[in-house]
């Protein structure tokens, strides 16, 4: 059997722990051959590939990024683009796919299996958002990447009695601000799912200054006030459909100094969160991830994404995990409320 891997989407770390599992897994145990397609779905759409043997992977465990490199092309919105997918794999030789990507780049593994394509997924995305997963790998080194950065805006807003917002990724779920404003002892974490009032949170800004400590803010790109709606940079759509957000951490900067009075600054973490090498716990994630896609190839378990259920890595249908968002429940935000202010 000869398998095609394509990484799409946002790069994430662990990327390239999963194609070095497939891999090793499937030439070692199951003698495949194994091609890579170039930026996501442009590679088999335009039939753009790489070899891919267990050469090609040694040494790629801790580095961040994919050597497949990534793309958001979508080629259900090309005219013709699954037709042309379908005639590539077959002048190719490839047998079945493994599409390792998010919402999106599964959300086209899912179509294209209802179409006639052997396809598996994998779950990535550093939001953590994909349903039929516990986690996804990303997401722990990017809570982490956020900790640090707050850990050491702590230092600096005590410094300078000033207010500091951090402004992490999650355009729908707020799991990274989540995280990591927990485990960093934010004062306030705003997220998507809980729209916020800005007065309440200059009454925590100021409760804050009251015991001499400054105030520290995580929130997340998509959070937005009560009142109004999300912060866009753009207008313009990409291939699926997603605005350019941003601004909201700039936005809260300015209204905490006008009603408060006091200095508030605002650091955006952006694109950092996704770079890097990966922490161990998403390597370790990944590695299984992959072991376990090649497994369900080998079982002909096509239109399934693999995903983690407690500590067992299971099997789901891509239907499950794409249908609907993974948002923050009310409760667990309740529980990060109780150190707010």
């Amino acid at each position: 059997m000869r398998v095609g891997v394509l990484t799409g989407g946002g790069d994430c770390p662990g990327l390239n722990a999963v194609i070095r599992a497939v891999v090793r897994k499937g030439v070692q145990e199951y003698g495949y051959e194994f091609v890579g397609f170039r930026d996501g779905w442009r590679g088999p759409l335009e039939g753009d590939t790489i070899p891919l043997d267990v050469q090609a992977v040694r040494g790629i465990l801790p580095r961040g990024g994919t050597i497949l490199g990534s793309s958001r092309t979508n080629p259900i919105k090309i005219e013709g683009g699954v037709e042309r997918i379908k005639d590539n794999l077959a002048g190719l030789g490839v047998d079945a796919l493994i599409a390792i990507g998010g919402e999106d780049t599964l959300g086209v593994a899912r179509q294209l299996h209802d179409r006639g394509v052997k396809v598996v997924g994998v779950p990535k995305t550093i939001d953590n958002d994909l349903n039929a997963t516990d986690y996804t790998f990303g997401f722990d080194t990017a809570v982490n990447i956020a900790m640090e950065a707050i850990d050491r805006l702590h230092t600096t807003a005590e410094s300078h009695h000033r207010a500091l917002i951090c402004e992490v990724m999650g355009r729908h779920a707020g799991w990274i601000a989540l995280h990591a404003g927990m485990a960093s002892g934010a004062n306030v974490i705003l997220i998507p799912e809980r729209p916020f009032d800005i007065e309440k949170v200059c009454g925590y800004v100021e409760s804050r200054f009251k015991t001499k400590y400054a105030p520290i803010i995580v929130v997340a790109e998509g959070a937005h006030p009560a009142d109004g709606q999300m912060d866009v940079q753009s207008q313009e759509l990409d291939a699926f459909g997603h605005v350019r957000l941003g601004g909201i951490g700039e936005r809260l900067a300015a209204e905490i100094e006008k009603r408060t009075g006091k200095e508030a600054r605002t650091t955006v973490l952006g694109h950092i969160q996704r770079g890097g090498t990966p922490t161990a716990f998403d390597r370790v994630l990944a590695t299984r991830f992959g072991l376990h896609a090649i497994d369900a190839v080998h079982d002909g378990d096509w239109g399934k994404m693999v995903g983690l259920k407690g500590t067992d890595i299971v099997r789901a249908d891509l239907s499950a995990a794409t249908d609907e968002l993974k948002t923050v429940p009310a409760e667990r935000y309740s529980e990060s409320e109780v150190f707010f202010g």
